[in-house]
């Protein structure tokens, strides 16, 4: 959704990535809300698989998200030439769980992983890109006595990439991120 540049941090003498609002979406409430709730989400996990997020901010009126700079490609790039060899493919899930793992760990379902938003560095580090469909849950301590009832939400992510669980609403987005992430 964001237009990302090659950008000098000249405080700390480092190359970063800088995220940047368009013009046009800055001005939509709902697509500002979730170029927020991206850096938010993001910034509140630290694991290696997850991008860093170094900075947030408005620079005449549009809002930006400062990242670790990344070399290599997306997981869609990677694919484009036919499937990856099992062995790697495994290696990218594993890591692709991790964060994930982390991110739920903090509450935070990603709901849009798909291979343009799982980066491979140049080393073959995968790193989860893109938290702005994320939904993010607020845990309270609850009473061992207590009941509890569940409630359907709304679900949001890319549907080209949903699995074929979450389209017959038997799970979210992440727990069955398997079901096709390498198609």
């Amino acid at each position: 959704m964001g237009e990302v540049y090659r950008a000098r941090d000249s405080r700390l003498a480092r190359d970063v990535a800088l995220k940047v609002l368009p013009p046009d979406f800055a001005t939509d409430p709902d697509r500002r809300a979730r170029f927020e709730r991206e850096a938010r989400a993001a910034g509140q996990i630290h694991h290696p698989n997850i991008l860093i997020i170094l900075d947030i901010g408005t620079h005449d009126a549009l809002p930006f998200i400062v990242t670790e700079l990344l070399e290599g490609e997306t997981l869609r790039e990677r694919l484009r030439p036919g499937p990856l060899p099992q062995r790697k493919a495994i290696e990218v899930a594993s890591q692709i769980a991790k964060g994930l793992g982390a991110a739920h760990e903090r509450s935070i379902v990603h709901r849009d992983i798909k291979p343009d938003n799982i980066f491979i560095s140049r080393d073959g580090h995968v790193k989860i890109l893109d938290f702005g469909l994320a939904s993010v849950s607020v845990q309270e301590s609850v009473p061992q006595d207590a009941t509890i009832t569940l409630k359907t939400a709304s679900v949001a992510w890319s549907p080209d990439n949903k699995s074929i669980f979450a389209a017959m609403g038997e799970g979210d987005a992440d727990s069955v991120f398997f079901d096709g992430l390498l198609r």
